[in-house]
């Protein structure tokens, strides 16, 4: 399930950045379509972009409930340990175990009834439709005021984040049960960045011409040091 091992990064990324797009243009053509350009004006104002902050809204909602499953697999979830870290390691594996669990319980019940919410809401007569069967008394279910998308589409989000962080609770669980160990995230870490750890014996102080550092532990002796260190 490599596949499934940076998901969430995937997503989060696609829909942070078509959300920044839209935003930005909507911007932009807001402030330019009020400019008194012949033609270009003209234009500007017959676009319409009155669904890009519903669009946006639909996008952040997205990425909340997969960036939740993000932080259940990095372990950057907020978490009041205190207690636990204070038992010997038999006690706090047993608690630690139990706490997954409990949250892999609570977001597999949220995404079973997210689920059953969508399927009521309007899936069940789409997926009727899509297969050209009868629709019968089955309800075609509200949409979107601007996009007019069914709202079963947006409210999909429920059951598929939440199935994800049911997924990932478990995923360390049994990582946990394996290894012995969590993940931990560095909240002072920047990916891309590695840290560079000057030399020791190198005084960052000691300048030849001011401009270069000079290192005074391996200068050959004989060799006079600049004037004035």
């Amino acid at each position: 399930m490599k596949f499934l091992d940076h998901l969430e990064e995937w997503l989060v990324t696609l829909l942070m950045g078509g959300a920044t797009t839209i935003i930005f243009v909507s911007v932009a053509h807001r402030y330019l379509a009020g400019t008194s350009i012949p033609l270009l004006q003209d234009w500007l104002l017959s676009l319409n972009f009155g669904w890009a902050q519903e669009l946006c809204i639909i996008m952040f909602v997205w990425m909340a409930k997969f960036g939740a499953a993000y932080g259940v697999r990095t372990g950057i979830h907020v978490g009041v340990d205190v207690l636990i870290n204070r038992m010997d390691d038999r006690w706090r594996a047993k608690f630690i175990v139990f706490g997954l669990l409990a949250g892999a319980l609570f977001t597999g019940v949220v995404a079973s009834l997210g689920g059953h919410f969508v399927w009521e809401n309007g899936a069940h007569h789409a997926y009727l439709q899509l297969l050209g069967m009868d629709f019968g008394d089955v309800p075609e279910g509200p949409t979107t005021p601007d996009l007019e998308w069914p709202t079963w589409m947006v409210y999909s989000a429920i059951p598929l984040g939440s199935g994800l962080m049911c997924f990932r609770f478990m995923q360390v669980t049994f990582n946990f049960l394996r290894s012995g160990e969590l993940p931990h995230h560095d909240h002072g870490h920047v990916d891309g960045l590695e840290d560079e750890t000057p030399p020791v014996d190198l005084d960052v102080y000691a300048m030849d011409d001011n401009l270069h550092p000079h290192d005074l532990k391996h200068t050959p002796l004989g060799v006079d040091k600049p004037e004035g260190k």
